[in-house]
């Protein structure tokens, strides 16, 4: 794989990321919801370096990068919604 190959995986990967960030916002905004764009801009960086990972190990074809960077996100968000712990409280008698 050339180097040219390589940044544009990571680019494209990035993208998809970025796109996925930039859809929640876009839910965020519907529903109305308060936004903490310290957390937004985390979370964005985040997706993005995520998307770069998932588009260089995706890299058959370029469109498979962005899908790969879109992606990778939220397979993470499911594992960690999958594994958070919520309190449950029980009623003494």
């Amino acid at each position: 794989m050339t180097y040219e190959a390589i940044v544009a995986s990571a680019s494209l990967g990035l993208l998809g990321g970025l796109i996925r960030g930039v859809i929640g916002l876009f839910k965020a905004l519907a529903v109305k919801r308060k936004i903490y764009w310290s957390y937004w801009i985390a979370t964005a960086v985040i997706s993005g370096l995520i998307g770069i990972l998932t588009g260089i190990v995706f890299s058959f074809d370029y469109r498979l990068s962005i899908l790969a960077g879109y992606a990778g996100t939220d397979i993470l968000e499911g594992i960690y919604k999958s594994f958070k712990v919520e309190k449950v409280y029980v009623k003494g008698k």
